[in-house]
């Protein structure tokens, strides 16, 4: 897809929740890097539980010791994200596709509680910017 977003990384208001493919998510992490946005990775690939997410989660989102490990604990934690130091992040989701797959509401949970989180973020003015990349294959359906 390479998809040519014109997103400023440093404004809370062009945050939001983005699909686009694999090939897109370097350049989108090294650009939102370079605006100093703490940039967060994880792969969905073999997704076949909401413990797994959990896991993957925590290790990109660096997510405390005490993280809860349930969905109102997620919600809660990326609506916190203190602890990255950082003036906004971007979540990179790798094979969404599997998620997706494997468990329809357990996909619409996430994107739930993201699509909260960057209400949130938008109303305290930090940027927070998720990317779910799926095949391309997802978008021939789609209208230009």
């Amino acid at each position: 897809m390479n998809a040519n977003f014109d997103l400023d990384f440093n404004d809370a208001e062009h945050g939001g929740i983005f699909f686009v493919t694999s090939d897109d998510l370097i350049p989108l992490g090294d650009a939102a890097g370079m605006e100093g946005l703490a940039v967060c990775r994880a792969s969905l690939a073999d997704y076949t539980h909401h413990e797994m997410l959990f896991d993957r989660l925590t290790v990109a989102l660096r997510l405390p010791a005490d993280f809860g490990r349930n969905w109102d604990a997620l919600a809660d934690s990326v609506r916190d994200l203190s602890w990255l130091k950082a003036p906004g992040v971007i979540l990179l989701l790798d094979h969404a596709e599997a998620m997706r797959n494997a468990d329809e509401d357990d996909f619409d949970t996430l994107l739930d509680i993201l699509e909260e989180a960057v209400d949130f973020w938008q109303e305290n003015g930090k940027p927070f910017f998720v990317f779910f990349a799926l095949p391309e294959s997802a978008f021939d359906d789609t209208d230009a």
